[in-house]
């Protein structure tokens, strides 16, 4: 079969890969959708991110859905032809956090498409892909593929969400428009927050933005004292997620906090400098938000249900084969949101 494998940066080919055929407890998945990530565009466009490098080829691909074509021995939770969303994590199930139920920080995690560990782990942006049965997650009816492959950056939202804590009649703050500060407006309205302020430094993602419902969507580069209404007092916004991972983005934003109020971080920009001095007097919850575990199976029941729409964010779907030019789009945020390649 073949797959979207990276080389090195900027070398991203369509090579043939084995096609194993499901072994005892696993299924083998014919991928129909799969959404291009910002770490598949930084392996695309840099090798790795942060200290992780490729170092040997690698499949790239992680938020994939597809239909069940073929069952190992013993598996009875889907059957071919059932239509999937493919969960992209296998913790171990035996380590000392997955044994605490903290599975999303497990010891020995597998998740596809990652150079963290070596061998690396391949991605799902290929034709068939064999995994663990618990690993498929049938879909509604109701639901595309393409928004069921949309299932892997909507639960890393839901585990942000959770983080947070209760979002009913909150005032909502969101930095970074995204595709997952883009979810994070769906979350927040899902959780029953009363005001939805969104920034950015583009202006198509904020247009994306007010069709997600959002209340406010603020181009904070070219209007800089924009935030200025919330400043009253102390600030009064009881949540920030923070998803772009810009340190002036989070400074900013502390100023608009009320005290008390609860800062979850979703960007990973490299190391920051916080203003401790401001989070100790105003009393600022500070909060990590890594992955997702049961809400995968949530975000695919959520979507299946009706109760949260993606379809906005899919913005261009391109077959795999010009793999290269639907990389260059997604690198584009004036043109794009969410680019899924078909298989």
């Amino acid at each position: 079969m073949r797959a979207v494998v990276i080389h090195a940066p900027k070398d991203l080919r369509i090579d043939l890969y084995p096609d194993p055929a499901p072994g005892p407890g696993e299924v083998r998945v014919k991928i129909a959708n799969g959404g291009i990530c910002g770490s598949d565009l930084h392996y695309y466009h840099h090798g790795g991110f942060g200290v992780v490098r490729i170092q040997q080829p690698m499949a790239l691909g992680h938020e994939i859905a597809g239909v069940v074509a073929a069952v190992g021995d013993g598996v009875t939770s889907v059957k071919p032809g059932t239509r999937v969303a493919v969960n992209p994590s296998k913790p171990c199930g035996q380590c000392l956090h997955c044994q605490e139920g903290m599975r999303n920080q497990c010891l020995d995690m597998r998740f596809l498409g990652s150079a963290m560990r070596f061998p690396h782990v391949q991605g799902g942006f290929r034709e068939f892909l064999t995994v663990d049965a618990t690993q498929a997650v049938p879909i509604s009816d109701k639901l595309s593929l393409a928004e069921a492959a949309v299932a892997e950056p909507l639960a890393v939202c839901l585990h942000a969400g959770k983080q947070a804590g209760p979002l009913l009649g909150k005032r909502v703050l969101i930095t970074g428009c995204g595709p997952i500060g883009a979810l994070m407006i769906l979350v927040s309205r899902f959780g029953g927050a009363s005001e939805i302020v969104v920034t950015d430094v583009a202006d198509a993602p904020l247009a994306v933005a007010n069709k997600l419902g959002a209340t406010h969507a603020i181009n904070v580069a070219t209007h800089a004292t924009a935030l200025d209404p919330w400043r009253a007092g102390k600030g009064v916004f009881d949540t920030l997620f923070e998803a772009s991972g810009n340190q002036a983005a989070l400074r900013a934003a502390l100023d608009v906090l009320r005290p008390g109020a609860t800062l979850v971080q979703l960007g990973l920009g490299g190391e920051m400098t916080l203003p401790i001095n401001t989070i100790v007097a105003k009393e600022l919850q500070l909060r990590g938000t890594f992955r997702f575990d049961p809400e995968f199976a949530l975000a695919v029941r959520l979507m299946g249900e009706g109760l949260i729409d993606v379809k906005p964010l899919i913005t261009a779907t391109m077959p795999f084969e010009n793999a290269v030019s639907a990389f260059e789009l997604a690198s584009d945020r004036a043109q794009s949101m969410k680019v899924q390649l078909t298989f």
